[in-house]
């Protein structure tokens, strides 16, 4: 088992919920309802992912591939990428990096389809047992 990946999945965990109280908290008021409502949706997205990691981690230890690595590698960098430059953009009014955020986006997209390419395989062809 990978204790790095389950380390970001923990911290990240513990970051999401923390953003997500001080939105609640200190920012909901504060902010513009357009950036308000990027804000929530990093931190929605965060959330999800990091539970999505812990999960394919410890499917990993059971069919591991290289397709499950490699979704693993992207749901890290997505959260980053998406989650990151949402939170920043709606904390900071940094509009610069609304370019950042698609590829956080299409990183997410493609660890679901290498996710869902390695659920198949399993399925239907036993490759990995």
């Amino acid at each position: 088992m990978n204790r790095q990946v389950l380390l970001f999945a923990a911290i990240s965990g513990f970051v999401g919920v923390a953003l997500g109280a001080f939105g609640a908290h200190a920012l909901k008021d504060t902010m513009e309802k357009n950036f308000w409502d990027a804000y929530q949706t990093g931190n929605r997205y965060q959330m999800y992912h990091t539970i999505v990691i812990f999960s394919i981690q410890f499917l990993q230890t059971k069919q591991a591939s290289i397709l499950l690595a490699w979704s693993l590698r992207l749901f890290v960098i997505g959260i980053c990428l998406f989650s990151g430059s949402l939170y920043l953009l709606a904390i900071f009014g940094w509009n610069k990096l609304g370019i950042i955020t698609p590829i956080g986006g299409v990183s997410l997209l493609v660890a679901w389809t290498l996710l869902a390419l390695h659920l198949w395989r399993v399925k239907f062809t036993n490759e990995i047992q």
